[in-house]
């Protein structure tokens, strides 16, 4: 039995709905987790959602800002929103869901950007940013009984030296600074987590998912960073077939700086 699951960092959702149709109607993912959907509940746009098959949607959102949303074809159970660092951002939802017999908790994160300068005396963004980190290392991938798991999301991290376009031109820029590479890997150690999107693909070889509004020519350029990941638990590691980056994503119109990344697994 397969299903697919779909992270997406889409940056204002109503802004970039018609991309999200696009996207939908050709690759049909089972589930869609979206990142920074900046839009109040009240005024969430589950109706289009709705209408492309998604009859399952938890969302946990604020005007403006932040924001995660799972949309799924198969019901969402024992929905979860974990307020990071105390600060009542809307940056995490979990919620679980069964495919045959199996069943399956889905964490969908937004973990914060973290500002400019990789300095938390001077950039409380930068500190919020680490306290976040610190406090996911208490996430376990087998905290549940009888219970997979799979984290998904945008963790704004780039945590291998070929997660990003330059090792080390990015080694004092945030997201592939020391401190945050090493912090993510250790929410992935003590959670007992796989990295799914580099099951498949080693880690000697270029991997992105984000391209910067800032480059004239991203496609030409190239100077991508990995800063959406797929994650799960153990047992589900040998059931993943594929994950597919839709690197073509950022090319559309009125895109996302971030790209769909989908994982495929059979069951």
């Amino acid at each position: 039995m397969g299903f697919s699951v779909t992270t997406w960092n889409i940056n204002s959702l109503r802004l970039r709905m018609p991309i999200v149709e696009q996207f939908v109607l050709k690759h049909k993912p089972d589930i869609l987790c979206l990142q920074e959907t900046k839009v109040p509940n009240d005024l969430f746009p589950a109706s289009p959602l709705r209408a492309m098959g998604y009859e399952h949607i938890i969302i946990h959102g604020q005007k403006g800002y932040h924001g995660v949303a799972i949309a799924s074809r198969f019901p969402l159970v024992e929905d979860h929103r974990q307020d990071y660092c105390n600060v009542g951002d809307a940056r995490h939802i979990s919620a679980v869901f069964e495919r045959g017999s199996r069943r399956i908790r889905l964490h969908n994160f937004y973990v914060p950007a973290g500002g400019d300068e990789p300095d938390r005396t001077i950039n409380p963004k930068f500190g919020h940013k680490l306290d976040f980190v610190e406090e996911m290392k208490q996430l376990k991938a087998n905290s549940e009984a009888n219970t997979s798991a799979i984290l998904v999301g945008d963790l704004n991290i780039a945590p291998l030296e070929h997660d990003v376009w330059s090792h080390k031109q990015l080694l004092k820029i945030i997201s592939h600074t020391p401190v945050e590479t090493e912090g993510l890997l250790e929410v992935m150690q003590r959670g007992a987590w796989l990295d799914l999107m580099r099951q498949h693909v080693p880690e000697n070889e270029k991997l992105y998912t984000w391209w910067s509004y800032r480059a004239k020519d991203w496609e030409a350029a190239d100077r991508g960073r990995r800063l959406d990941h797929i994650w799960s638990s153990k047992d589900l590691g040998p059931h993943l077939q594929r994950i597919d980056i839709l690197k073509e994503a950022r090319g559309w119109e009125r895109p996302s700086d971030h790209v769909p990344v989908t994982a495929h697994f059979n069951l």
